[in-house]
Parts: C-alpha cells; sequence; structure tokens
C-alpha cells in the first residue's frame, strides 16, 4: 500500500472519533511538555549559576572552615576556629598567585534607622574584599587599613538597604544608623546586582571592616572565611596548592593528618551547583517520563478499543484481499500519527512552559535542542510500542468470524 495513500486512511479514521483521538492525545503531550519544561528550566539553572559565579569572579578561592568528623560523620563547621587573620597575611604574603586577600566575619542583625528598621546581614573584610567579590561602589567611598585597625564604625550599604531604611531621594551618605545596639556611620552604597540563582538578595547585606565585626558585634578572635584572587584563571590550581601549604604549615598538620580548612575554586563551586541542579533536574524528569508512560498506554488502550470496534470493517477488507501486513501497517499508523501529533502538540507546550518559567523565576531561556529530538524520536518509537500489539491482534483477525461480528 503507497505510505501517502495509508497515511490519508489512518487520519480519515482517527478523524472519525476526533474527542477520544485527542484525549488519547493528551497524555503524550503532558508527558513531554513536562520532560521539555524541566530540561529547559534546568538548563537555565545551570546558566544562571554558572552566570553569576562568573560575576562574582573567575579567580576567585574561597577558603573555609573544614567540617568536624567523629566516627567518619560530618558534625558541620559551626564551632570551627581554625582560622585567623594571620592565616591571611602569610598568604598575602608568601602566595605568589595571590593578587588579593581578605579575612571574612558575618552576623544578622535588625538594622535601625530613625521609625524604619529591617533585619539584614553584616559581611567584615578587609579593603579588598569589594573587589574581591565583584562589588561595585554607587556613591561614597570604600572602608581603609586605618578603619580597620581601628575598629572603626563606618559600613557601606546595598541597595535593599537603602530601600528599607531611607526615604526616596534621601542620601544615606554621612547618616548613621544602628546594627543591634552598635550605631554606625555610613561612608558608601553599593551598586545593585539583584538575586542569585539560589533566589537569595545580594543587595541586602551592609559590608564593614573585618575588625568591627569581629571586637564589636560578634567579640571573637578567629574569621569565619578567607576570600582570594588568583592572579589569573590559569594559576588558579597553584594558587590553591599554595594555600593548602602555606595553611597546613601555619596550623602544624602533620604529613597525612586531616586538613582543618577546605579550599574551593569558582571551577570547583560550579560543578557542586550544576551536580545539584543535575540531580534535581534527573528527578523531575524521572517523573514526567512515568506521564509519558501513562500517556502510552492511554493510547495502547484506545487501539485495543478500535480494534475491537472495527473488527467488521477489518474483515470486509481481508475479504477482498487486504493482507494481514496491510491491516498491521494501518493501525500502526495510526498509533504513530496519535503519538507524533501529541508529541509536537507537547513540545511546543514545553517550550511555552519553559518560557513562562524562566520569566517568573528570572532564569536564562534556553532550549535543549538535544532533548527536543530525543522527544521526537522517542514519540515515534512509543508510538510503535503502544501500536504494535493492537496491530498484531487487528492481523491476525479470522476474516470469516470478523463479518459475522456483531
Amino acid at each position: 500500500m503507497d505510505i501517502l495513500n495509508l497515511i490519508r486512511i489512518s487520519a480519515k479514521a482517527l478523524l472519525r472519533n476526533k474527542t477520544r483521538s485527542a484525549l488519547s492525545m493528551l497524555g503524550i503531550v503532558i508527558g513531554i511538555a513536562a520532560v521539555i519544561a524541566v530540561v529547559n528550566m534546568g538548563e537555565g539553572l545551570k546558566q544562571s549559576t554558572a552566570n553569576q559565579l562568573s560575576d562574582m569572579g573567575t579567580n576567585l578561592i574561597m577558603v573555609m572552615r573544614a567540617n568536624q568528623r567523629r566516627g567518619g560523620v560530618s558534625m558541620g563547621s559551626g564551632n570551627v576556629q581554625s582560622l585567623k587573620v594571620r592565616d591571611c597575611e602569610l598568604i598575602a604574603k608568601n602566595a605568589k598567585n595571590i593578587t588579593a586577600v581578605s579575612p571574612v566575619v558575618n552576623s544578622g542583625g535588625q538594622l535601625v534607622n530613625g521609625s524604619k528598621n529591617w533585619s539584614g546581614t553584616v559581611y567584615g573584610g578587609s579593603p579588598e574584599y569589594l573587589e574581591i567579590r565583584k562589588y561595585e561602589i554607587a556613591t561614597g567611598v570604600n572602608f581603609t587599613d586605618e578603619d580597620v585597625k581601628k575598629y572603626a564604625k563606618v559600613g557601606l550599604i546595598g541597595q535593599t538597604i537603602v530601600e528599607e531604611l531611607f526615604d526616596d531621594g534621601e542620601d544615606p551618605i554621612g547618616k548613621t544608623i544602628r546594627i543591634g545596639n552598635m550605631p554606625f556611620k555610613v561612608i558608601g552604597t553599593l551598586k545593585e546586582r539583584g538575586e542569585n540563582s539560589m533566589g537569595m538578595d545580594q543587595d541586602d547585606l551592609v559590608v564593614m571592616p573585618y575588625s568591627t565585626v569581629q571586637k564589636r558585634m560578634l567579640g571573637v578572635d578567629y574569621i569565619q572565611q578567607i576570600v582570594c584572587s588568583a592572579a589569573s584563571e590559569d594559576v588558579a590550581e597553584a594558587a590553591v596548592a599554595e594555600i593548602e601549604s602555606i595553611l597546613r604549615a601555619s596550623h602544624k598538620i602533620q604529613e597525612g593528618g586531616d586538613d582543618d580548612f577546605d579550599v574551593r575554586t569558582q571551577q570547583e563551586m560550579l560543578e557542586m551547583m550544576t551536580s545539584m541542579t543535575g540531580m534535581i533536574t534527573t528527578v523531575l524528569v524521572a517523573i514526567a517520563l512515568i506521564s509519558l508512560l501513562v500517556g502510552v498506554i492511554g493510547i495502547m488502550n484506545i487501539m485495543y478499543v478500535t480494534v475491537t470496534e472495527r473488527t467488521k470493517e477489518i474483515g470486509l477488507r481481508m475479504s477482498i484481499g487486504a493482507k494481514n501486513a496491510a491491516i498491521l501497517m494501518q493501525f500502526l499508523t495510526e498509533s504513530m500519527i496519535l503519538s507524533l501529533i501529541g508529541g509536537v502538540l507537547g513540545m511546543v507546550l514545553g517550550l511555552v512552559l519553559s518560557y513562562v518559567g524562566s520569566l517568573l523565576l528570572s532564569l536564562p531561556y534556553v532550549v535543549n535542542v538535544l532533548w527536543m529530538v530525543i522527544s521526537f524520536v522517542s514519540c515515534a518509537i512509543l508510538g510503535l510500542i503502544a501500536g504494535f500489539f493492537p496491530a498484531l491482534k487487528a492481523s491476525r483477525t479470522d476474516p470469516i468470524n470478523a463479518l459475522r461480528y456483531e
């Protein structure tokens, strides 16, 4: 039988029951749409994460307190006090592949300006902190090394703090606001950066000298983190090796002993975030594939019903010379048409859903072409699978019994 004629006959048969055909495609449409939407938004999340890590600087290296372990079980890093300001000084002095170093301490607190208040986060660092973390000053000036030595009560505030604590058009520079019981003078504001890939507001912060946060707010002599800039991305791994060597010597860690610190580059953080988003995407795709499987079962069920309803038609065609192969191909074609149309509609719906989702979540709109191709090919294969057994049943129908069927 001519393939075009076969498609025409199959299409006419499906159009005789438009509603049933549409409902049988629904599972395929939903399944494919869910897969495409999840994959595209997953790619958008990965791209957003990469962009934001890049904004922090491709040369960024972070040194953190290592987790405590007991019996091989991580106990967290909350009470580990392994990092000191002296470690920063040693890295700055001895690491040849490092261009800037800053200690980091942070604390949360209630910010108050007159009758207005806001719960924010305070980050303490050296004057190099802004450069390392790629923050830019919008107005005012940065604090100085002298401010660090004097534990000066000065700070720079992000745009969220400006909006929450000051009236429209009011200049925050030179104003005194309070965090907890400690007043400090606003000497600068930071340019807006927006939310990161995890939904955290990057403008909801105060940056102060680390010594001020250490002594006046937390009352500690240790630091929570060290941030560094490598001379270039190419020497980042060499810089990590230098930092590890310096800190192991400073902390008197014997050969073979566990480090009491962790050193991570931007690439390692990107790989970790990509792995996390990949795992989430995989789980969601697996759930979407279950919906697709239900759609395939739905088509198979409808094809069995169709074969039963058209038993007399099958017998009549066989009695005038139609071969078993022709009957098999007709019902397989009908099944594939349902599956492919459902797949195309599902891909269109998936693209629309991923676009809307990307807008709502402020993610880059990314289309994974490979998964589009995989989805289309899968629809063809699933159509064959869904229609094969009903079509086989139809092709093996006894024409005499079929003509007697009521």
